[in-house]
């Protein structure tokens, strides 16, 4: 149970039986009145955000959440199949709701942390995929260097083999493999040259 004040940055929550992650909070008092703390919570179920005012009577029970790394095995259509790690037979399918843009940093046989949130019933929800900073992909397809104007840098358009299409720099070719962000899906750097 979390006291008013206790609702911080990067705590998970249980509101209406829903979980959210609290995006900001600030406690602040006006005047004469007793202090509040203005939040902004992150669905963790459908993304929306929300503003809600906890006052200083509210408590709040913490979202029980954990992490689990899972295999990606496949894709086939909107399904992202899955098995538990260690376990090749528990194969199970995971929707692009959940995934989103995580479809473009992972590859086959690579194991992947998700979020996963356990309701009252102790039933297991996977409700996000949690992926590093940056992340390393293999250049499928860049077009040649063109002659010209590259006082300024020049940039051109590749594509990774996980489809994701980034500007990078003219002397990026295909084989190299880069570094990408994977929260804006900007390029970063080389990594190693093919």
């Amino acid at each position: 149970m979390l006291n008013y004040n206790e609702i911080k940055e990067r705590k998970y929550i249980l509101l209406d039986d829903e979980p959210y992650e609290v995006v900001s909070a600030q406690v602040s008092r006006k005047q004469a009145n007793k202090p509040v703390n203005k939040t902004k919570l992150k669905s963790l179920l459908n993304g929306r955000v929300v503003e809600h005012t906890f006052h200083m009577s509210d408590k709040v029970n913490e979202a029980d959440m954990s992490k689990q790394n899972f295999v990606f095995i496949y894709r086939k259509g909107n399904e992202f199949w899955f098995h538990a790690e260690g376990d090749k037979s528990d194969r199970f399918p995971i929707g692009t709701e959940v995934i989103g843009n995580a479809e473009y940093y992972i590859l086959p046989n690579e194991t992947i942390e998700f979020s996963v949130f356990t309701n009252d019933d102790d039933e297991d929800m996977i409700i996000g995929v949690n992926l590093p900073l940056k992340m390393e992909l293999k250049v499928k397809d860049a077009p040649p260097a063109v002659k010209g104007n590259t006082a300024q840098g020049g940039d051109k358009i590749v594509t990774t083999v996980t489809g994701l299409k980034v500007t990078a720099p003219m002397f990026i070719n295909p084989g190299d493999v880069i570094a990408v962000s994977t929260e804006t899906g900007e390029y970063s750097e080389r990594v190693s040259k093919a």
